[in-house]
């Protein structure tokens, strides 16, 4: 579900395809990842530094779908608070309602256990998406306050983004996403990510330049969290 920073990903190939490759694949997967800096929505989750992350996918082969995903983080200490890790929850939707478009809707909820921040930084957001080739737009709204936001419930998230096959493995992505903080517009920016991709001995090596048009989300050290940088994580599906 998190789409902003760059994913470096492992997957296994066989030599030889086995006597049950005809059977359809499992409906359930996993993934694990490890990635230099975690960023959401442009802004480091984890103060510039790497992060260990990981999750679980279910299809129900009818266009419904639900999973989970976990990630280390440090803002939430940095903040006052007392969680180091982020559990996301989602279920939803998924159809073509015309030929080559594709809808997909959904809730997912942002979990950060024991956060102790007041208001909390459990979030709970409806997303919709629309896909026409390589092109996704996509809206996400708070049904609660954002990320321990005080009267921020409402806010919204606007991103579009395009998946460009470049050949020989090579896939390109560029992004531009804007939040919009309900109440605070001082909280609200505009981020952008290209995204380099490359499929290469079963491995898709990747990295993405993120930045954020903001200097409102400052860390430890007076550590702009929205600063430009390079992401490079590693991915393995399984």
């Amino acid at each position: 579900m998190k789409s902003l920073f760059a994913l470096l990903a492992l997957s296994v190939t066989a030599t030889a395809m086995p006597a049950w490759a005809d059977e359809p694949a499992s409906p359930l997967s996993f993934n694990a990842s490890l990635t230099t800096d975690y960023r959401y929505r442009g802004i480091s989750q984890t103060r510039l530094k790497p992060a260990l992350q990981g999750g679980a996918d279910y299809d129900f082969g009818n266009g419904f779908y639900a999973g989970t995903w976990a990630s280390t983080i440090k803002w939430i200490k940095d903040g006052g608070g007392d969680a180091s890790v982020e559990i996301d929850v989602y279920g939803g939707y998924k159809t073509e309602i015309a030929k080559g478009l594709t809808l997909d809707v959904g809730l997912l909820q942002y979990v950060y256990p024991s956060n102790k921040l007041s208001p909390s930084a459990n979030t709970l957001e409806l997303y919709g998406a629309l896909t026409y080739g390589v092109f996704t737009a996509k809206y996400s709204h708070s049904t609660s306050n954002l990320f321990g936001f005080a009267d921020s419930k409402g806010s919204g998230y606007l991103d579009l983004s395009a998946a460009l096959d470049l050949g020989d493995g090579f896939t390109l992505t560029p992004h531009v996403g804007h939040q919009r903080v309900k109440n605070l517009g001082s909280a609200s920016y505009t981020d952008y990510s290209l995204t380099l991709a490359k499929d290469y001995a079963g491995f898709t090596w990747s990295g993405a330049l993120v930045r954020a048009s903001t200097d409102a989300y400052v860390g430890p050290g007076d550590k702009n969290l929205a600063k430009s940088a390079l992401v490079l994580a590693v991915k393995k599906v399984f």
